[in-house]
């Protein structure tokens, strides 16, 4: 199988035991989330993580592993808005944004429109903008944990914000399947399943190993990993389950993606 990896700190805890233990017999392909969102609905890819918002433009061609995400209740530190004004004051200002994360995308424009009322002009970006011709940006993941020499004076931290304005955690990212794959190939479905299994009991029982090898992965990051790796929750929960069907109803109503009616989860008899 081909199998997406996204190559941020945040995805490797799920990939430990296939990279440092157990490798299985697939092309591991890493990119950053948007690269794989657009593989993913291609076809290009069999597996992959994906971010949440991009499973609506998907949803009839993919089907969910149902045990597995990548979320946060309140504060993350990988996914901020950083400013050189004070958020409220954003009002017609220029915002970058970086197409690495369609969750964190839209999570931004609901939160400017819907909770503070504000109708900035959104330019594009990369995943490493140049603050020069805007006011702030997204950026996230592992360029949102690297020390910078040109530091803004406002870091608004995504997670934290939606939790206290709509009182839910977030979902960034999901674990996709190809609905074809889970067809043909369910025996390799699962047993990727389970690499991530084992991947999460290792951080939850060997955590000083997977701590050292991530570091070792992402050199650059100058954030303490053990305590990013505490902010995480990897276990999709039925309450995240519903959180993120609140975050797909936000975004329809804005006309932000498309109507997700039922979340399909794989099941091993598929």
């Amino acid at each position: 199988m081909k199998l997406g990896y996204i190559d941020y700190l945040n995805c490797y805890p799920f990939y430990h035991h296939m990279f440092r233990k157990e490798p299985l017999d697939n092309t591991i392909v890493p990119r950053y989330p948007g690269e794989l969102n657009i593989l993913m609905k291609e076809g290009q890819l069999d597996m992959s993580p994906i971010s949440a918002g991009a499973y609506p433009e998907m949803q009839d061609s993919v089907i969910l592993l149902p045990d597995f995400c990548l979320s946060s209740i309140g504060y993350v530190r990988s996914v901020v808005l950083q400013s050189k004004l004070p958020i409220e004051d954003l009002n017609g200002k220029r915002i970058g944004l970086t197409s690495a994360s369609k969750t964190s995308m839209v999570l931004l424009k609901i939160l400017l429109e819907k909770y503070y009322k504000l109708k900035p002009e959104y330019i594009p970006c990369t995943p490493n903008p140049d603050m020069d011709n805007l006011d702030a940006a997204l950026v996230i993941g592992n360029e949102a944990m690297v020390e910078t020499d040109r530091p803004l004076p406002y870091i608004y931290d995504l997670g934290d914000l939606w939790l206290r304005k709509t009182g839910f955690p977030v979902v960034f990212a999901v674990i996709a399947v190809q609905k074809k794959t889970a067809a043909e190939h369910l025996d390799k479905v699962m047993e990727v399943s389970e690499s991530f299994r084992l991947s999460l009991n290792d951080l939850r029982d060997n955590r000083f190993d997977v701590v050292k090898y991530a570091g070792e992965k992402y050199p650059h990051i100058t954030y303490d990993i053990d305590h990013y790796y505490n902010l995480l929750k990897f276990d999709f929960t039925d309450d995240l389950k519903k959180t993120l069907e609140f975050y797909f109803s936000e975004a329809a109503s804005m006309g932000l993606l498309d109507e997700v009616k039922r979340i399909e989860f794989i099941k091993p008899n598929v």
